[in-house]
């Protein structure tokens, strides 16, 4: 590819992302907490930029990722698997899932967690859920085997699953972290357009739940 081209590409990717910019969803981030493999982490990042999902957190207690962004833009695995996705979303990482809490606390987000299994006190059906009840919110996926820990469930104002009608009850986190910001963004890309319409933000009411 010669100067000339490459340039070209840059510049028709820079005015795709200028387009797009208005239709992200402004605070909110996707958490995957714990993940074993790389290739779900790719596909989340993927299904994070496709949906306009603002940031993805990573929770990495055993390093897998390297610590800043950019070194992570460089990683030709993570650039293949989310297909270059991680190149146009801000990514970062956390040792424990105690930081990733008190990051997000500081910062007045709150959190709902994703199972297939009944956890915690408040449990909801994915769709009937209103996910724009919340300024600032993060939606955490578990780990492949495991799932959700204790200590996430314990901090979340409720647990969402997925409705199942078949004889297995569990997707791959690519899939389920695919359907559940999907949906969440629906709410919330809608929501910025009537807010940015009337110019006033109606008051959350958290008690719905």
């Amino acid at each position: 590819m010669t100067s000339e081209e490459n340039t070209t590409q840059k510049s028709a990717a820079r005015k795709r992302a200028d387009e797009i910019k208005g239709y992200q969803c402004k605070n909110l981030i996707a958490v995957i907490e714990n993940p074993k493999y790389i290739e779900n982490i790719g596909s989340v990042i993927r299904n994070v930029n496709a949906l306009g999902v603002e940031k993805t957190y990573i929770i990495d207690p055993f390093k897998k990722l390297p610590d800043d962004w950019q070194d992570m833009r460089e990683r030709k695995s993570l650039s293949r698997l989310s297909v270059s996705a991680i190149k146009w979303s801000f990514v970062k990482r956390f040792d424990s899932t105690e930081d990733c809490l008190a990051h997000l606390k500081n910062k007045h987000f709150h959190s709902i967690v994703t199972s297939p299994h009944i956890k915690g006190e408040r449990n909801c059906i994915l769709h009937e859920v209103d996910y724009t009840v919340y300024t600032k919110l993060a939606v955490w996926f578990g780990n492949e085997s495991h799932g959700i820990s204790k200590v996430a469930v314990k901090n979340s104002e409720m647990c969402v699953s997925i409705p199942m009608f078949g004889m297995v009850e569990s997707l791959n986190l690519g899939t389920t972290s695919g359907i559940v910001l999907y949906e969440v963004t629906k709410q919330r890309r809608e929501y910025q357009k009537q807010y940015k319409r009337s110019g006033k933000r109606r008051p959350i009411n958290a008690e719905k739940y």
